[in-house]
């Protein structure tokens, strides 16, 4: 019995804290509840279908370069377009099983074909995931190639729960990208060749993918390795490729500002190091993200990735396959910032807004008329016009992550709010005394228990995770209390 009292008494001063919690959202929750609701999530859901109705190859999982036009040598774009499909897909879970599983069939299509890796050097694929030490199916003379593709396993990873995928991401960093590092004397870190090609040098959009893998795989195996290899990474990138005023790399790009962004923030939850250090790896991730949307490090806007000084919209990076897809590669990482809730909460509000702007300006100037078939802009100020064999998969990835991602934002917002509020209606639960063990109660218990690991831990979980502790938690009360009452 004093177990459950205790259990009981905790419940209630964990209360305290929950509420302490909710209130440290409730400032964006308020802005999601009033002007946008629901409607980010419909708009996803159809803008993601139309992405794949325009662009993929539904029976690879792999998209065509432009509409209607196959390109054999697109590989790390595909990684960034099954990524949409992969977001819709966590929001899906526990929403639309139908729907879900019909896009998981496209990302395990997307794999079995190795994401259109056209590399001499990668065997043949299979249909479930190979965890031999040699195995090619991603590698690729690109080094940063690998890097995105690589990331994207480990979302796949995370996503379904499937472990494999994990320790295929984990094996392709381990035997072809790590690999290929060099020490650097100078700095005491290390350095990533662009390819194999002789003479090819580090560059940023090498660095911080392959800084973020490391990190994540520390985060996720423990295994020390990885975050000696995160911090060498870091170091090099950090005094040898970044510049100033908030700048990842000259010309900034998003997407190197973003995923530098991303890996400093993972950085900051990972490492043993002093408050000192953490605290820069903090504050470089608002840094980095908030130059990308047109304000330096000093506070002063500019127009290096927005389409004019102060407008915070982000600009047309280029019409290449590379290119258009870039904002694609920030914005998930810019909602992860928002979704970090031991990141400053004023920095989070400014990057949600950022957010929110440029996802209405995006979705004003879409042309749905001719849905499902839907093309976006490189510069999100202006709808589509050309023709429809210029129609880029890229500009319309990047224009489906912000929606996808701004959608998985808003949702991530309201239930973890609403995770919190419930925790604390359900911590004033009382019944009579004699009862604290019943075996009735035990389901409450360990609802109770599992929800307040994901309220104290939240970003390591995601959005479908909060929605089912939501409903077990609902239903668990509704059984205590109908128990409690029927005690005479």
């Amino acid at each position: 019995m004093f177990k459950r009292l205790t259990a009981l008494l905790l419940l209630m001063v964990t209360a305290v804290s929950v509420f302490a919690q909710t209130d440290a959202i409730k400032s964006l929750n308020d802005k999601v509840r009033k002007t946008h609701k629901d409607t980010f999530e419909t708009k996803a859901d159809s803008m993601t279908n139309a992405f794949i109705e325009s662009f993929m190859i539904k029976t690879k999982g792999v998209f065509n370069v432009k509409y209607g036009y196959y390109q054999n040598n697109i590989y790390w774009q595909q990684a960034h377009a099954i990524d949409v499909v992969i977001y819709n897909y966590q929001r899906q879970k526990n929403i639309n099983r139908t729907l879900a599983n019909k896009y998981l069939n496209y990302i395990r299509l997307w794999y079995k074909n190795k994401s259109n890796n056209y590399s001499g050097a990668a065997a043949a694929s299979t249909t479930t995931p190979n965890t031999t030490d040699g195995y090619k199916m991603f590698e690729n003379p690109y080094t940063d190639d690998m890097c995105w593709v690589t990331l994207t396993l480990l979302r796949i990873g995370e996503a379904t729960g499937t472990s494999s995928y994990s320790i295929i991401a984990r094996q392709v960093f381990d035997n072809y990208i790590i690999k290929r590092a060099q020490e650097d004397e100078a700095t005491g870190g290390l350095w990533l060749p662009w390819n194999t090609d002789v003479g090819s040098g580090p560059n940023a959009c090498t660095q911080a993918p392959a800084t973020l893998i490391a990190a994540k795989l520390y985060k996720k195996y423990g295994t020390e390795k990885y975050l000696t290899y995160a911090k060498k990474l870091y170091t090099y990138t950090t005094k040898k490729i970044v510049k100033g005023g908030g700048r990842v790399e000259e010309p900034p790009l998003t997407y190197t500002q973003g995923t530098f962004a991303e890996a400093c923030r993972i950085l900051y939850h990972v490492t043993d190091e002093s408050n000192t250090m953490k605290n820069r790896y903090k504050s470089y991730a608002f840094t980095y993200l908030n130059y990308a949307f047109g304000v330096d490090s000093n506070g002063e806007q500019h127009d290096r990735c927005t389409s004019a000084k102060g407008n915070n919209l982000l600009r047309d990076e280029g019409h290449n396959a590379d290119q258009s897809l870039f904002k694609a590669v920030l914005i998930p990482y810019a909602v992860n910032y928002v979704l970090d809730e031991d990141m400053a909460k004023a920095n989070r509000t400014t990057i949600f807004d950022y957010i929110v702007k440029n996802t209405k300006m995006m979705w004003k100037n879409l042309d749905i008329s001719r849905y499902p078939i839907v093309f976006c802009n490189y510069d999100w100020r202006y709808a589509y016009t050309g023709e429809d064999s210029d129609a880029s998969m890229g500009a319309m990835c990047s224009g489906s992550s912000l929606m996808e991602n701004t959608a998985r934002m808003c949702r991530a917002i309201i239930d973890r709010y609403n995770l919190g509020a419930l925790y604390a209606e359900c911590s004033k639960f009382t019944i009579e005394p004699g009862h604290e063990e019943d075996a009735e109660l035990t389901p409450f218990y360990t609802a109770m228990a599992a929800a307040k690991e994901i309220i104290d831990n939240p970003n390591d979980y995601m959005t479908y995770q909060f929605l089912k502790a939501i409903e077990d938690l609902q239903a668990a009360y509704q059984a205590a209390q109908d128990y409690a009452t029927a005690i005479p």
